[in-house]
């Protein structure tokens, strides 16, 4: 197997791992009697690993680890302590398993991209493409889960009836109360065995051996990035970051309640949310042209609106088909912003300041956002949830720093301006 083709393994069960728990956990959680705070604390186990990767462990790993190796060994323990979810119905342990996953899966994602980074020799051209079968994964792990939270009890026996009325038997008879509960508990077996493969199959990805820090280098990396703070457009772009990834983390939160509320079955949810990531796919395809049609700001603000026409839709025309199809829209609204933002800043920033912009804006997109998201989301959706209303609040949150950014982000033109 070429080293194009193990990187491309490597990224599929990467995001494979991530996608089969995420979808379903936030209807899951109070299916165990977790009190709003519990499920808060549970969900933000991987926000408060994303912290910690960013301000100790990924630069700890990049300088004194092979990191194929290290990836192996935290997709190993990573691994059992998802299995281990599996059967943990009591709060304070399975928040302690779902933190020993996070700790140890977090700082994965920075390091299979630094394995990418290293073993290619033409980046712009092929780490796209290698990274696309990460997408590729967060949608396969989303699929099964059509048949496995099926209520096969009232789907009649194969062959009894004609194939087309027992397929649609199966496909349209979704597990309920806690059979459903039961089921869903799938969703971290898949995803620890996926991580216990990814750990095994790591040792077969090429040598990537650790890089000791530079001489002169800031000792703390995140140091160097809270630096960046002193240029206004850094700090416009930091806060619109933040709003555009607390919003994103009420769609991850309410969506699967919201579509279920709506008439869709709880076996399909998974897989109407994985539109956003096909969606993605050809949305990432055409960003580059966008990107030289539209400009920077303009591409950055249509990816905010986004949030604002799906949520707004998803208020107003509360409809299965129109769900489904504004879906589409997630694909718009991580290419379009934050894919986006990361190549602004590989774009215009000095060279050796790069990772340490790129670890800021991680630790909006993936710890500081959904951190806060975790705790405000919850709070104001309550229970029964009025999703009419409801949403048009992070509808309104998206339109804030869409204007945001329309009025008060503007770049420097090229790196030397920033450098200076």
């Amino acid at each position: 197997m070429s080293n194009r083709s193990k990187l491309s393994v490597m990224m599929f069960l990467e995001y494979f791992i991530w996608g089969a728990w995420l979808p379903l956990i936030f209807g899951y959680l109070p299916s165990l009697g977790f009190s709003p705070l519990e499920q808060s604390w549970v969900l933000n186990a991987f926000s408060i690993a994303s912290f910690t990767a960013m301000f100790f462990s990924t630069q700890f790993v990049d300088r004194n680890f092979a990191a194929e190796k290290f990836l192996a060994g935290s997709h190993l323990v990573g691994g059992l302590a998802m299995l281990a979810l599996a059967w943990t119905t009591s709060f304070t342990p399975f928040f302690l398993f779902m933190l020993i996953h996070s700790l140890c899966y977090v700082p994965t994602l920075s390091i299979a991209n630094s394995i990418a980074f290293a073993n290619v020799t033409d980046t712009h051209n092929e780490f796209g493409r290698i990274r696309l079968w990460g997408t590729i994964g967060w949608i396969a792990a989303a699929w099964p889960f059509v048949f496995i939270l099926a209520d096969w009890a009232k789907v009649p026996a194969f062959g009894s009836v004609g194939f087309t009325e027992w397929l649609g038997a199966a496909l349209g008879t979704p597990r309920s109360g806690a059979d459903l509960q039961t089921a869903t508990t799938y969703t971290f077996i898949v995803s620890g065995i996926a991580s216990l493969l990814l750990a095994v199959f790591s040792l077969s990805l090429p040598h990537t051996p650790p890089k000791p820090a530079v001489h002169g280098a800031e000792r703390f990396a995140w140091l160097e990035a809270m630096k960046l703070l002193r240029l206004r457009f850094v700090r416009v772009l930091f806060v619109v970051t933040f709003f555009d990834a607390a919003v994103l983390q009420c769609y991850f939160i309410w969506t699967n309640d919201y579509l279920k509320s709506i008439g869709i079955p709880a076996n399909w949810v998974t897989p109407v949310m994985s539109i956003g990531q096909i969606a993605e796919i050809g949305t990432m395809a055409v960003l580059g042209a966008s990107l030289k049609a539209l400009g920077w700001r303009t591409t950055m603000i249509l990816g905010i609106l986004g949030h604002t026409v799906r949520f707004g839709l998803f208020a107003l025309v509360p409809t299965p088909a129109v769900a489904i199809a504004v879906n589409m829209l997630h694909g718009v609204c991580y290419a379009f912003f934050f894919a986006t933002v990361y190549i602004f800043v590989d774009e215009f920033f000095p060279k050796d300041a790069r990772s340490s912009a790129q670890g800021l804006f991680n630790f909006l997109i993936l710890g500081f956002g959904p951190f806060i998201g975790n705790f405000v989301w919850p709070a104001l959706g309550g229970q029964p949830v009025n999703f009419s209303s409801f949403f048009l609040i992070p509808a309104g949150v998206a339109l804030g720093a869409a204007a945001l950014l329309a009025v008060a982000f503007w770049p420097p033109k090229s790196a030397a301006e920033i450098a200076a």
